[in-house]
C-alpha cells in the first residue's frame, strides 16, 4: 500500500504546485508585462484619473444629452457581469416582438425628428447582453436627439462620431463600430466648438 500511496501523493503535490500555482502564476505575469491594460480590465480612466468604465461592458445611458447604447439582457441590473447572456427569446416569440417594439416606440419617442427605420442594434441585445459598442448608423441615428438636448450643431457630432468609429480589424474582419463609453466620455469633456 505504501508502494502505492506515496507516489500518488507526491504527483499530487507536484501537480497542485505546477497547475495550481506555477502555472497561473506565470501567464498571470506574463499577460502583465505584455499586455498590463488588458489584463486589467481595458479600463477607461475618466479626466480625475479615476476608472469610469471598461471599453469590453456597456453602461446604460438615459439622458437625452448622450448617446444610448445596445439594450443589456442581463435581468433587473442593466449591463451586470455577472448576469452575462442573452435573453434567448427566439425570433418568433412574442416577448421578443413585444420588447422590440416597446424599444421601437421608446426611440421613437426620444427621436421625433428622425424618419429613417431604427437600426437593429439599438433595440435588441447582444449575445452576452454587455455589447459596449453600436453601428455607426445606430450613432447617427441619435445626432438629432443629442444635438437638440446640447444645443450643438449636428455636423459636430456626426465629427464626434466619425472620429470614434473603430474600422474592422484588418479591413475586412468584423463591422465598424463606436464605443458609447468613449464616444459619450469625449462629448462629456471639452467643448467641440
Amino acid at each position: 500500500m505504501k508502494n502505492i500511496l506515496r507516489p500518488a501523493l507526491v504527483l499530487f503535490i507536484a501537480l497542485s504546485i505546477v497547475i495550481g500555482l506555477a502555472y497561473p502564476l506565470a501567464v498571470t505575469g506574463l499577460a502583465q508585462a505584455v499586455f498590463p491594460r488588458q489584463a486589467n480590465g481595458s479600463l477607461v480612466v475618466g479626466a480625475d484619473g479615476k476608472p469610469v468604465g471598461s471599453e469590453l461592458i456597456g453602461q446604460l445611458y438615459a439622458d437625452p444629452k448622450n448617446f444610448w447604447g445596445r439594450p443589456s439582457a442581463t435581468g433587473d441590473k442593466p449591463y451586470n457581469g455577472l448576469a452575462s447572456g442573452g435573453s434567448n427569446l427566439g425570433p418568433l416569440n412574442p416577448a421578443l416582438r413585444d420588447a422590440v417594439a416597446e424599444r421601437v416606440k421608446a426611440l421613437r419617442e426620444a427621436n421625433p425628428q428622425q424618419q429613417v427605420p431604427v437600426p437593429i442594434d439599438l433595440v435588441t441585445a447582444s449575445g452576452s447582453g454587455l455589447d459596449p459598442h453600436i453601428s455607426p448608423a445606430a450613432a447617427r441615428y441619435q445626432v438629432a436627439r443629442v444635438a437638440k438636448a446640447r444645443n450643438m450643431p449636428p455636423e459636430a457630432l456626426e465629427a464626434l462620431i466619425a472620429a470614434h468609429t473603430e474600422q474592422p480589424w484588418l479591413g475586412f474582419l468584423g463591422e465598424a463600430r463606436v464605443n458609447v463609453l468613449e464616444l459619450n466620455m469625449a462629448l462629456n469633456g471639452p467643448p467641440l466648438l
